[in-house]
């Protein structure tokens, strides 16, 4: 980003991210965290349905395709809907670290416009952490890796307990996730929250 704020500066006494042993492998997909976020989730109709992949380091890759659910001008995808994109793609980078965490603060750049039925290729990295911060940067581009940057962020994520969650979600959909009776997704809603 051009102007990035102080409080997406890591302090001098930040450490390089650290890639957790049991993080998913490169190429791997990361798979929706909550079938019902809007982001990353398979049961939202009008959701993102972004499908994250780990990278190198403490790297994801990402894609979505902006359908015409997701647009604010005529034609053109709505802003609000690529930095939930951007945040996405960054809360995603938690799974790498095994790290619950929510966003703290998210600064994004819109350099194009965004077409429907364009596909935006997120790549995003964690730069650095400092004691609960995470701090993480992102870039979008129309229709692949090596095409036009779109929007980018910087963001600050903050390590939470799960209680985060279960203390001041609404109670119908906590029960709901804690009932689930497969215990994979059960644990899945709780374990990463972008």
């Amino acid at each position: 980003m051009s102007r990035t704020s102080a409080a997406l500066q890591p302090p001098a006494d930040a450490a390089a991210p650290v890639r957790h042993p049991d993080a998913p492998a490169p190429g791997e997909l990361l798979g929706a965290h909550y079938e019902q976020c809007f982001g990353c989730g398979g049961e939202q109709s009008h959701g993102l349905h972004l499908e994250a992949r780990a990278g190198e380091g403490v790297t994801v890759t990402a894609e979505f395709t902006v359908r015409p659910a997701h647009q604010g001008a005529p034609g053109l995808a709505h802003g609000g809907v690529l930095a939930t994109a951007l945040d996405e793609t960054l809360g995603s980078l938690n799974w790498l670290l095994r790290t619950i965490a929510v966003t703290g603060r998210l600064e994004t750049d819109f350099v194009l416009p965004v077409p429907v039925d364009t596909v935006l290729y997120l790549e995003a990295e964690v730069t650095a952490v400092a004691g609960r911060k995470i701090y993480s940067t992102a870039t979008g581009r129309i229709g692949g890796p090596d095409g036009p940057v779109a929007v980018r962020a910087d963001a600050l994520f903050v390590e939470v307990k799960v209680d985060h969650f279960i203390d001041n979600g609404r109670p119908a959909e906590i029960r709901a996730a804690m009932n689930e009776p497969d215990q994979i997704r059960r644990v899945r809603a709780f374990e990463v929250n972008p």
